[in-house]
């Protein structure tokens, strides 16, 4: 399921290598603050895990990134920010109160991989990353916003430039 509608406000961007991907994110760190939600879908493989990875470097985390299918929950501490790193893909349904969604919004920025398993009333301030295989090195990433803090981080998003993206 796409995160990101046919009538949406989207802006697009390519990476035609994981370091590409990992600069997406770490430009993103320079917007995100407490309390921010971004939602990532896309195949496995696609560079979700890498992205967060450039964010968590963004905001001063020294830990290497995992991906927290397995634990649901990997916790970064970066110098200023908190930074909690989900992963839905092995829930079938998801009770965002369970997670202590708020409590981590409360705390830091939360990035949720298959972030379209979250009920939609969780997703309501979100910015939200499609990621789509092109080929086996090139990989598009399409972002937009929900709700006033969505589109203000969906604005960061379209000014700016990482490599070769378009």
């Amino acid at each position: 399921m796409s995160l990101v509608g046919p009538n949406d406000s989207a802006e697009q961007r390519h990476s035609s290598a994981p370091e590409q991907t990992e600069a997406l994110g770490a430009a993103l760190g320079s917007a995100v603050r407490e309390g921010d939600l971004v939602l990532l879908s896309g195949p496995l493989g696609a560079g979700k895990t890498r992205f967060v990875a450039g964010l968590a470097r963004a905001l001063g985390s020294r830990g290497r990134v995992r991906s927290p299918s397995f634990t649901l929950v990997n916790e970064y501490a970066g110098e200023t920010l908190r930074l909690y790193h989900l992963d839905l893909y092995r829930l079938e349904e998801v009770d965002s109160t369970g997670l202590g969604l708020d409590e981590m919004l409360d705390r830091g920025v939360v990035v949720v991989e298959w972030g379209e398993r979250l009920p939609m009333a969780d997703r309501v301030e979100a910015l939200e990353l499609e990621f789509a295989l092109v080929s086996e090195t090139e990989r598009r990433i399409t972002a937009s916003g929900q709700g006033a803090r969505g589109l203000e981080l969906l604005e960061h998003w379209r000014h700016f430039r990482v490599g070769q993206d378009t």
